[in-house]
């Protein structure tokens, strides 16, 4: 008998729709020259292109582009990152004409043009520093991701960052971004909420929302898992070494988090996050892709 899946509302995301129980997969596309896990290895617009073709290959329902590394480094102005956004964003499109497409930006000038470009979802990781990005999302008819920050400003580590409980001062504080978005004209059906991990957060906070994301996922809100690689899962580990070393950790959390219901999750290796997504979905609903094995 399978397990029952987790309730909530459907997402939708340009011709798809993700129902409690499926979990999508978004490819991360840094066109950053100083992205902290590919050293700006995205940055040539043909390799990107390639990228993008390989991560449909290995698994991925859509992309997440960004042209700014989210933490302290180089100011990067509108106008730049709209150059490395805009015209990669209409080229992919171009060619899938069916791929979510995300942008991660916290201006909602670059959303603008992202969503004429193309894109689907934009993701506010700064939790609505600009007040007119969940508003560029309603008038667009795109998706739009409310995520927890504890009010640091874009780009900024946390220091000595303090909370009563964190777990429910970030459902509460998401739960506020939800209602703001709705109010300003996002549809109801393409709205997530993402606890950002290491934003505003130091590990110990990192390790109990995610610990605990039943929480989020219990407001019935799509929730989305950004935790690839991060600076938490090597301070858990103890590692000090290169980012290719967190990746065991990074699937150990996504498999988890995916039991629990989130209901996408954004990611550097693919192949791999796309293997868990599918063996927790056959855990949960008892049904393999092949079945060989004493049918016979």
């Amino acid at each position: 008998m399978p397990y029952e899946v987790w309730s909530g509302r459907d997402l939708r995301l340009r011709h798809r729709t993700f129902a409690a129980g499926h979990t999508g997969l978004l490819a991360i596309i840094n066109r950053t020259p100083d992205s902290f896990y590919d050293k700006g290895r995205y940055v040539d617009d043909q390799v990107a292109l390639s990228a993008v073709e390989r991560a449909m290959a290995d698994g991925a329902d859509g992309v997440d582009v960004g042209g700014v590394k989210a933490g302290p480094g180089p100011e990067v102005s509108a106008a730049e990152e709209l150059l490395r956004v805009v015209p990669f964003v209409a080229a992919v499109r171009a060619a899938h004409p069916d791929l979510l497409i995300s942008v991660d930006t916290w201006r909602a000038s670059v959303a603008d043009a992202a969503c004429e470009a193309g894109a689907d979802l934009i993701n506010d990781v700064w939790a609505g520093h600009d007040p007119d990005l969940s508003a560029v999302a309603g008038a667009h008819g795109a998706a739009y991701l409310c995520a927890h920050t504890g009010g640091h400003p874009p780009r900024t580590d946390p220091h000595r960052v303090r909370y009563n409980d964190v777990v429910s001062e970030t459902v509460a504080d998401l739960t506020r971004q939800v209602e703001t978005a709705l109010a300003a004209g996002v549809r109801e059906d393409g709205l997530l909420i993402d606890a950002a991990q290491d934003f505003g957060k130091n590990t110990y906070h990192s390790l109990q929302v995610t610990g605990r994301i039943s929480a989020l996922v219990e407001t019935g809100w799509p929730v989305l898992l950004a935790v690839s690689n991060k600076k938490f899962i090597a301070e858990t580990l103890g590692l000090d070494g290169p980012k290719s070393d967190r990746v065991t950790g990074t699937l150990a959390t996504t498999a988890i988090a995916v039991w629990e219901g989130v209901r996408m999750v954004r990611a550097h290796d693919v192949a791999q996050t796309r293997q868990v997504l599918d063996m927790v979905a056959g855990l949960r609903t008892g049904l393999p892709a092949l079945a060989r094995r004493a049918l016979a």
